[in-house]
């Protein structure tokens, strides 16, 4: 590893206790404008604010409206996507190149696998990681194995480690994936790879803000890095004030029922 990855990285993971709180606003291209999501410029301005460990995004979004926050949190540049049109397969839509020319901390990847566009998805995220490590960028790789026809296996232990793993054979600094449904199951998964792990916290199904807190008390309990947000919280009323929440669960060890009496309080200021 470069001394570069390694500089990277200690950025993300600042906090004393090596976790990760990441906030993603890469869902345009993927799943359409979202409710919360047509003011980009103000909504990356309330997540800034509530200081996440990262923030992740498309070029286009970063070139038009992160200037104004450069250096204020780690940006990560996602270089695939997926689409209404193509929703099991994700496609390169930027280089590190350009990751780098925007000051990134780090790239973001995306794979679909077990699925009939596992292949490829592969060899796009072994190119870009390559190309990652050789300048010395760390790698964020979502890789969900989300192209079984049963929803019901994308959750399934031995489905998400084989994708976690799969991160791990390929030079991947963090995994991001689906959670299992429990701590000890999601153990397991942590256990099989001597990569990072992190959860999507958008495809856990959550209908509450206490669920969100739940899920990253549950994510770090069972020895994952952390958890990536997007619509929990570019959807919630008070997006800072949630963050902050979050983060005194993942780094400072608060109950669930402690950070919602935090996140109260800092509502009614």
């Amino acid at each position: 590893m470069l001394l570069g990855e390694y500089v990277h990285l200690n950025r993300l993971l600042s906090h004393s206790n090596g976790k990760y709180l990441g906030i993603t606003v890469d869902h345009a291209m993927a799943r359409g404008v979202l409710p919360g999501l047509e003011h980009i410029d103000s909504l990356i301005g309330q997540i800034v604010e509530g200081a996440p460990d990262a923030l992740t995004m498309h070029k286009g979004i970063a070139s038009y409206c992160y200037k104004k926050y450069a250096g204020s949190v780690p940006l990560v540049v996602k270089c695939t996507t997926f689409s209404p049109v193509h929703p099991d397969m994700d496609v390169k839509v930027c280089t590190v190149k350009e990751a780098l020319s925007l000051g990134a901390d780090a790239i973001s990847v995306g794979a679909i696998v077990l699925g009939k566009h596992q292949p490829s998805q592969l060899e796009t995220l072994s190119e870009l990681s390559c190309d990652a490590h050789s300048v010395g960028l760390p790698v964020l790789a979502h890789i969900y194995p989300r192209g079984l026809e049963n929803k019901a296996d994308w959750t399934k232990p031995q489905n998400v480690k084989y994708a976690v793993r799969l991160g791990a054979e390929l030079g991947v600094n963090i995994v991001k994936t689906m959670y299992t449904g429990d701590v000890d199951s999601f153990a397991t998964v942590v256990e099989s790879t001597p990569a990072k792990v992190a959860v999507a916290g958008g495809d856990a199904g959550l209908n509450s803000v206490a669920e969100c807190l739940q899920l990253a008390r549950d994510v770090i309990d069972a020895g994952g890095v952390g958890i990536t947000f997007g619509r929990c919280i570019f959807q919630y009323e008070n997006p800072t004030a949630l963050i902050k929440a979050l983060g005194k669960v993942i780094h400072e060890g608060y109950s669930v029922k402690d950070a919602l009496d935090f996140l109260n309080e800092e509502l009614s200021k």
